[in-house]
């Protein structure tokens, strides 16, 4: 009898060691329960916070648009570009590391090979939507491209089972029809260029639902951690499609003109605008990395529909390069009314969830 009690004693010490052992474990990886469909983390985050992270994502998405129109508009060289960017988001997370704001988390073979799989659809993405611009012209690419909220809520349905009250469905028809006002123009595009533009899409929302879900799912990632292990892939890939497309000898020749014909001063300038456009691209990954977390996949996509309105806006009345008509004017309200329609279906949900 006391033999028996013994190994039971055993038995529940066992237990409680690894319990004990797994909670340190989880507690030294930063990892997080998994969320249910019944507590989105976009419903759990306070309002002040969500829309600091979404008022930062705007600001530096739009500063970034802007940067690039006034300062490397005749940069041409998209891969290395991206290339760049990654570069730089890979040497600020390190250094955001060095400083204690975030720590690695152990991850399994089949977690490394799930972040290595996330860094090729981000490529894949951006590879897509050059592809696309490519076979069809630009007014076709962006109505098409304003349906990434349409597959955002599909995918979430489809492999989530997790429905949005019918007051979010309604807001998205404004802001996706005002969006395709804003672009009216003539329409070139093929049956090939037609698909390729709707896969790329697809792939858009994608990213952005996986992006969430690596950080609010089971594995949980910080957004700081999942930017520091997705960048240098990301980079690497970038610079080998540069190199497969010609994208460096073309540049290196463009930078030797540009030195021939120009002075020194002017080059240097050129390498520091490039240098500032990298450095403004890794805030803008730090907050849409944060904001998706936040705020969720569907709303930031819904913010990229708003900042199409805004940026036409910004063009009519600031750079003078854009004629509006009817149409214009009419799309960008429906996607201002949209986007506040839509901002308060979220409140509404938020306070029922916690309610």
């Amino acid at each position: 009898m006391s033999y028996s009690k013994s190994n039971e004693d055993e038995a529940e010490l066992a237990l409680l060691s690894d319990s004990l052992s797994t909670t340190s474990d989880d507690l030294e990886s930063n990892r997080k329960d998994e969320v249910t469909s019944s507590t989105e983390p976009e419903y759990q985050t306070p309002i002040s916070v969500k829309f600091t992270w979404l008022g930062s994502y705007f600001l530096f998405s739009m500063l970034l648009t802007l940067y690039n129109k006034l300062l490397l508009g005749s940069f041409k060289f998209p891969w290395l570009l991206t290339c760049m960017h990654t570069t730089f988001a890979s040497l600020g997370t390190l250094v955001l590391l060095k400083l204690g704001r975030f720590k690695l988390s152990r991850l399994t073979p089949r977690e490394h090979l799930a972040l290595v799989a996330f860094s090729v659809l981000f490529t894949a993405n951006i590879a897509m939507s050059n592809l696309s611009l490519s076979l069809v012209s630009l007014a076709f690419f962006q109505i098409i491209r304003n349906t990434v909220p349409i597959f955002t809520v599909l995918i979430y349905r489809i492999w989530f089972g997790r429905l949005y009250s019918m007051e979010t469905y309604l807001s998205l028809c404004p802001i996706i029809i005002g969006a395709g006002m804003t672009v009216v123009g003539e329409y070139h595009y093929s049956a090939l260029g037609l698909f390729i533009t709707v896969f790329g899409v697809i792939l858009a929302a994608v990213k952005t639902v996986t992006t969430n879900r690596l950080m609010t799912g089971s594995l949980a990632l910080p957004s700081m951690e999942l930017l520091f292990r997705m960048s240098p892939l990301a980079a690497v890939q970038s610079f080998m499609l540069a190199v497969i497309v010609g994208e460096l000898p073309a540049f290196a020749d463009s930078m030797s003109q540009r030195a021939a014909e120009s002075s020194r001063l002017a080059t240097v300038g050129t390498v520091v605008f490039l240098l500032g456009n990298g450095l403004l691209a890794f805030f803008l990954n730090v907050s849409s990395f944060q904001t998706n977390k936040l705020a969720g996949a569907l709303t930031i996509s819904v913010c990229g529909n708003l900042k199409q309105a805004v940026t036409l806006a910004i063009g009519i009345f600031v750079f003078k390069d854009f004629t509006v008509d009817i149409i214009n004017g009419i799309g960008i309200l429906l996607v201002l009314a949209g986007c506040a329609f839509f901002s308060k279906a979220e409140l509404d949900s938020k306070r029922t969830s916690i309610s």
